[in-house]
């Protein structure tokens, strides 16, 4: 290694080689390989080079170096700049000389030498306190920019014997502090090994503590649209200064989310009172779990499904989306993700902040994973009322985890089922349970390749689209709140990704037919930006089709364990079949699918056929289906057959309505064109059969 070792005394007069070169011999004399630098700290890339030319590399560097000024009282002191130079700015200067060499290579292992007395302040050194504290700040911000490079930067604060301790401490106390007592700690954190990134640590006659910042759970001291004013904090000074409970932010992020949650709730609250914030960071879950919010209700109309489905990608140059987007297509229907909206107003409105026993910290709160069934088609208009129930309470150690259930109504008749589950940071060690047979798991997908794999691009405009759906938090809009929460812009919504990997699954395997929705679960993993790219990879398995969504960009999973669960063909209710059809054929087949439900066996032993149907309207397809009676105990679903049919008849609405009822022979309108037949024609004879005896009208 390199020893440097300017040779100063401990006010910084004078120059000797003797110090530095004394370590090199003891180096040695043990086996090891050592050159020394005389050079100061300030000709850090003279330092650097001198590394580099003995060794080829850098990859490790242990930074300890100082002077200490006479101590004497800050009225009497004015800050040396020696100090600076060599405590901070030699720091940053060593560091910035060595820096590129050690991203280059993938490795690098940085030990900032603080001390107490930056730490914690120490009478008659203000000069060498605040550039001890000004180390710290530099490697911690050394620790983030390095991370991704395997460059981790940690800082100790040793107390131990040496040339500048010698002039302030008893000779008896000097000696118990070895810096032996020191060293292995710095060489622990230069291993390879050693993953501990931005720590800070206390060292000293063999023992060593690490330390970390402790904040109250603090206080709101002014309401909306008011002035802020002393009286109020002086009335809540102990509030403000009570450590019950304390929050440990580790990173700026953590560190500004009060301040973003006070923000975002002042914009949507008339008023925050100065109880208002949730003191206690762990929920009481004997008396939270089984307690019921108050109901909501949310009444919409066309326009909000439209405007949903442009917020989750849906555009008109997609002609498959056109019948979520327009109120006048003759299977307008609602995305069935819009089964979210209705149901987040009881985590929009506050609701959970009235419960009995569940004290919450919102400045803490994450959206952890999401869970939503349907229970028949979602209507493109009306009025649903919600009515929320905490479900459980899971301790997770480092957080808890509220599992919040919420049953949707459309009059008196259930129409969704969701499940939110959110992330309290801080808020475990309640000793609770851990699991809930009430969460709906997520799923890992199977090793292999996916079977579909869809890329689609989100707009620089879709966070800002998508709020209009309700979701109002301004960390989706504001770039200010934003880089608050640690984010260089605005970024797009959960449940925006969320329905953009649904509506990806329905079309792939339900032919956009909603119907067939059935559930989606996913959780939650890193933010999207708005303008990047979507890459939702699909498995089928049976009816369920696992899901994982990428950012194309940049790799990086953004929805894990996933899932979407569809109804299988058999499954296929009339009632489902028909909403906003706009064809008569639609009955028809309706009637079908009742006939097989009820005789499936029985004619799937007679016919043993796939029957595939493109049903036109005004020269275009507007519809598809799938008659099998080949496999199982029959089925009928909407949409083509996912392998090849044995027979398909391409037929317009008004023909096919002609042929069912006896008007128009089979045969006479295959021979005049008006009934298109691929594949086994023979099999036709079969169907028509069906089609006489059983699709009455």
């Amino acid at each position: 290694g390199i020893v440097n070792d300017l040779g100063t005394d401990t006010k910084g007069g004078g120059k000797s080689s003797a110090a530095a070169d004394k370590v090199v011999e003891e180096i040695r004399a043990k086996g090891g390989k050592a050159v020394a630098n005389y050079d100061s700290v300030e000709d850090g890339e003279k330092l650097i080079q001198t590394a580099l030319d003995a060794f080829g590399r850098i990859g490790v560097y242990y930074f300890k170096c100082g002077l200490l000024s006479v101590n004497v009282s800050f009225l009497l002191f004015c800050i040396s700049d020696l100090i600076q130079r060599i405590h901070l700015r030699g720091s940053f200067l060593v560091t910035r000389a060595a820096w590129n060499h050690m991203k280059n290579q993938k490795f690098g292992r940085i030990i900032m030498t603080a001390s107490a007395a930056g730490i914690y302040g120490n009478f008659g050194q203000a000069n060498y306190s605040a550039a001890k504290l000004g180390m710290l700040g530099l490697a911690n911000t050394l620790a983030i920019e390095g991370r991704k490079y395997n460059v981790h930067c940690n800082t100790i604060a040793p107390v131990a014997g040496s040339r500048l301790t010698e002039t302030v401490m008893p000779p008896d106390l000097v000696a118990s502090l070895k810096p032996e007592y020191v060293a292995p700690l710095v060489l622990w954190l230069c291993h390879e090994q050693c993953q501990e990134n931005g720590g800070l640590f206390e060292v000293g006659a063999g023992w060593i503590g690490k330390l970390r910042w402790e904040r109250s759970q603090g206080q709101i001291v002014r309401k909306k649209n008011k002035s802020m004013t002393p009286e109020a904090v002086r009335d809540q000074w102990d509030k403000i200064c009570d450590f019950t409970d304390a929050t440990k932010p580790a990173t700026v992020q953590e560190s500004l989310q009060s301040m973003v949650s006070v923000l975002s709730r002042m914009e949507s609250e008339d008023q925050v009172g100065a109880n208002s914030t949730a003191a206690a960071a762990s929920p009481a879950s004997s008396m939270a779990v089984g307690q019921k919010l108050p109901p909501t209700t949310f009444s919409f109309t066309h326009t909000q499904c439209i405007l949903y489905a442009l917020g989750v990608g849906m555009s008109t140059k997609d002609p498959d989306h056109l019948r979520f987007l327009y109120e006048g297509s003759p299977d307008f229907s609602c995305l069935p993700t819009f089964g979210v909206i209705p149901s987040q107003a009881a985590m929009m409105e506050g609701g959970l902040s009235s419960v009995p026993g569940l004290n919450i910290d919102f400045t803490q709160v994450l959206h952890g994973e999401q869970y939503l069934e349907l229970y028949k088609p979602l209507p493109t208009s009306g009025k649903l009322t919600s009515e929320a129930t905490i479900a459980d309470v899971l301790d997770k150690g480092s957080g808890a985890v509220i599992l919040l259930d919420v049953h949707t109504y459309s009059g008196g008749e259930l129409v969704c089922y969701n499940q939110f589950s959110v992330f309290v940071v801080g808020a475990g060690g309640f000793g609770g349970k851990r699991t809930s047979e009430k969460a709906k798991a997520s799923v890992p997908p199977p090793k292999r390749a996916p079977d579909a794999v869809v890329i689609d691009s989100t707009t620089r405009d879709q966070a800002a689209l998508y709020r209009l759906s309700g979701d109002w938090n301004p960390l989706h809009i504001d770039p200010s709140f934003a880089a608050m929460g640690g984010f260089k812009a605005p970024i797009l919504h959960g449940l925006c990704s969320f329905g953009f990997a649904a509506r990806h699954v329905l079309k792939q395997f339900a032919n956009n037919d909603p119907s067939r929705f059935k559930a989606i679960k996913v959780r939650f993993v890193k933010p999207v930006m708005p303008g990047q790219s979507l890459q939702t990879e699909m498995w089928k398995e049976g009816n369920r089709i696992h899901i994982q969504c990428k950012v194309k960009e940049t790799d990086a999973v953004v929805l894990a364990g996933a899932y979407v669960d569809l109804h299988g063909a058999s499954e296929a209710s009339p009632e489902n079949l028909t909403q906003g059809g706009g064809l008569q054929s639609e009955l028809v087949f309706a009637e079908i699918g009742r006939r097989i439900k009820d005789l499936g066996s029985e004619l799937v032993k007679k016919v043993n056929a796939v029957f595939g149907w493109e049903i036109t309207k005004d020269g275009k397809t507007a519809a598809q289906w799938t008659i099998d009676l080949k496999n199982g105990s029959g089925s009928l679903h909407k949409g083509p057959y996912s392998g090849k049919a044995d027979v398909t008849f391409t037929v317009s609405d008004e023909d096919f309505m002609e042929v069912v009822q006896g008007k128009v022979n089979p045969q006479k309108a295959f021979f005049s064109g008006k009934l298109k037949v691929r594949g086994n024609i023979m099999l036709s004879q079969k169907l028509e059969v069906i089609l006489k005896d059983y699709a009455k009208l």
